[in-house]
């Protein structure tokens, strides 16, 4: 099975919903998929997400099914105590490498910068209902790895965010969250390919087969849209 993770479009948070310009790179992100095999879409349950995956779905006439557990994650002081920059998960890693600070750190939700971010307690909830989700599917989780069982698609579409996608694919590769949210990092529509497969009864490994892909957004524009 592929999963094709999508970062929703330019957004407008205070509204939960795709700005002009979001509009126009979803609709740059449904044309970029037009020649995939889609099976069966999923989104975050957020409105911005679940606008993006609807021009998916319209281009194909499908319907999209809601996911509650890959809504956007939380950050900030779990316990009101200073945090850096008001624990916003990218630039703290931003922070970890100016002061020479590992990101592969296997214990970064117990020490360092992100002990006290309430990012570490979403990350363990999108580990395991993402793994519930993926048993569904007929994936199931064996230590770092996952045991191929009767998979029920072959590629499906999952629209959502660049917090909640980090913690996903984390998870799914095993590796620190402080790693994934430095070295992808996705921009608005970003196209990211992970390919589950082996044969039935087999232990795999999730594959990358594309990384925040944006280019379908290029020259992707309105006026003056930063400055509404």
């Amino acid at each position: 099975m592929r999963i094709i993770f999508v970062r929703h479009g330019h957004p407008d948070y205070k509204t939960d919903s795709l700005t002009e310009l979001g509009h126009l790179q979803a609709q740059a992100v449904a044309h970029r998929l037009q020649n995939e095999k889609i099976d069966h879409i999923f989104s975050s349950s957020c409105g911005r997400a679940a606008q993006t995956a609807q021009y998916i779905a319209d281009a194909r006439g499908m319907e999209v099914e809601l996911l509650d557990f890959m809504r956007e994650v939380k950050w900030g002081s779990i316990d009101e105590s200073e945090i850096f920059s008001g624990g916003h998960p990218w630039r703290t890693v931003e922070k970890m490498v100016n002061e020479n600070q590992s990101l592969l750190a296997e214990n970064w939700a117990e020490e360092g910068a992100f002990s006290n971010n309430k990012i570490k307690h979403c990350h363990s909830f999108v580990a395991e209902h993402l793994d519930a989700w993926l048993a569904d599917l007929g994936y199931t989780r064996v230590g770092n790895y996952y045991r191929v069982g009767t998979p029920r698609y072959d590629t499906i579409v999952l629209a959502s965010h660049g917090g909640s996608s980090s913690c996903a694919l984390a998870h799914l590769f095993s590796l620190p969250l402080p790693f994934l949210c430095y070295a992808v990092c996705p921009a608005f529509t970003a196209v990211t390919i992970v390919s589950l497969s082996g044969e039935e009864g087999s232990l795999i490994s999730p594959r990358f087969e594309i990384v925040n892909d944006a280019r379908h957004i290029q020259g992707v524009e309105v006026e003056n849209v930063y400055g509404r």
